[in-house]
């Protein structure tokens, strides 16, 4: 039989469990701390590691590969400003599309019902800059520019649809004395927070149309999208330099989503680091329960420490024997705070809406920490038992 310190691993294994059943309510407070500190620190990271994939996914509903470009605050500038995708292809590599956008409050008149909704100018590219899909219908084409066509956002349509005017392709809705055809209806999606507009809830008229609504209307963003796989700050250094042709000497403001998406996950690793650390704190806290208990442990079995010395067990023996018993009480700590940890964050996200995916490095910290912990303060108690003098042990009571 394998030995550990001339005690075979079957007895040491049996002496801790028949030790740590004798301490009772005490090992079983111990035991309490532990599991809290586990499931502590595996809770916390799961969390942490699922509000951060929240978070980034509200990000990534715009995509990686897009820009929004925000053009100066001067008058004049957007009044005029044409942006054409085939024209910018020819200036700027590897260019998939770029729309400019106008956009401003407005009322329009449905079966004699008035809405308030956002007014949308653009051109055929923001389907696919956007990423926009068609419920019903289809988007503006090259050819709207001069037409009185409206592409009708999802959640507007279903705001007409729950008071009793439902909205359909070929029907007419006023805007500023204008008839606009319906010509399509937003298929439902998520708008991203860096996207410019809110396309469920807003009405799109080719952008040339925008004048006959609000005279002062002018483009102020321009949506570009690159091909896949680019560089996206050489991308967006030749979207700039394009850009800057057409707008003069005032520079533009370009927010890259990718870079949004990088200081939001920077962000949120440094709020996984301060809930680890507090997760830490609590684990400190059982750690300290378990040297308390086998400190206890050690003052109760002191004749039978001197016994095992006397007939001829060594000190690393007792050392051993001690610092198993405190590695078993965290490790048994250790699986069910594993359990409890993923159990609470599971809770957790549920509530919150979250989709729930548990991060195996989680697991692995969690509970390695634990066992760490278990042994840092088991050591203490068991070289504390391993000093013990067989002769002082044996006189007491």
């Amino acid at each position: 039989m394998s030995t550990v310190a001339g005690l075979g691993i079957v007895e040491l294994v049996r002496d801790a469990g028949l030790s740590l059943r004798g301490l009772g309510k005490r090992s079983i407070l111990a035991l309490a701390g532990i599991v809290m500190g586990s499931a502590s620190v595996i809770a916390l990271i799961n969390i942490g590691n699922n509000a951060a994939q929240e978070a980034e996914a509200i990000f990534q509903g715009m995509g990686v590969d897009t820009l929004l470009v925000r053009l100066p605050d001067v008058p004049g500038i957007g009044a005029n400003l044409h942006v054409d995708s085939a024209g910018l292809r020819s200036i700027v590599p590897h260019l998939r599309s770029a729309a400019p956008i106008a956009q401003t409050g407005t009322e329009f008149v449905f079966k004699g019902r008035s809405l308030n909704a956002t007014l949308v100018g653009s051109t055929a590219q923001l389907a696919d800059a956007m990423g926009l899909e068609l419920q019903v219908g289809r988007f503006l084409s090259d050819f709207d520019s001069r037409a009185t066509y409206v592409v009708v956002g999802h959640q507007l349509a279903q705001v007409l649809a729950a008071e009793g005017s439902p909205l359909f392709v070929g029907d007419h809705l006023r805007l500023n004395d204008y008839l606009y055809q319906v010509i399509g209806i937003l298929q439902d999606s998520a708008d991203g927070l860096m996207a410019p507009v809110r396309a469920s809830s807003s009405l799109i008229i080719p952008l040339a149309g925008m004048r006959r609504v609000d005279a002062s209307a002018q483009v102020d963003e321009v949506i570009v999208r690159a091909m896949p796989d680019q560089d996206m700050n050489a991308f967006s250094v030749s979207v700039r330099e394009a850009l800057l042709s057409i707008v003069g000497p005032h520079d533009v403001d370009i927010m890259i989503a990718r870079q949004m998406i990088e200081g939001m996950s920077h962000q949120n690793r440094t709020f996984s680091y301060l809930l680890m650390a507090l997760a830490g704190v609590s684990l400190l806290s059982g750690g300290v329960g378990v040297m308390n208990v086998m400190l206890a442990n050690v003052a109760q079995r002191r004749q039978e420490i001197g016994v095992r010395i006397a007939l001829g067990a060594r000190r690393r023996d007792i050392r051993y024997l001690f610092l198993l018993e405190a590695l078993s009480l965290t490790a048994v700590g250790a699986v069910l705070g594993a359990l409890l940890g993923g159990l609470c964050a599971w809770a957790y996200s549920s509530l919150s809406g979250w989709s729930f995916s548990l991060a195996a490095s989680s697991l692995a910290l969690g509970m390695g920490s634990t066992l760490l912990v278990g042994l840092f303060f088991g050591l203490y108690p068991a070289m504390a038992a391993a000093r013990l003098q067989p002769v002082e042990a044996l006189r007491e009571e």
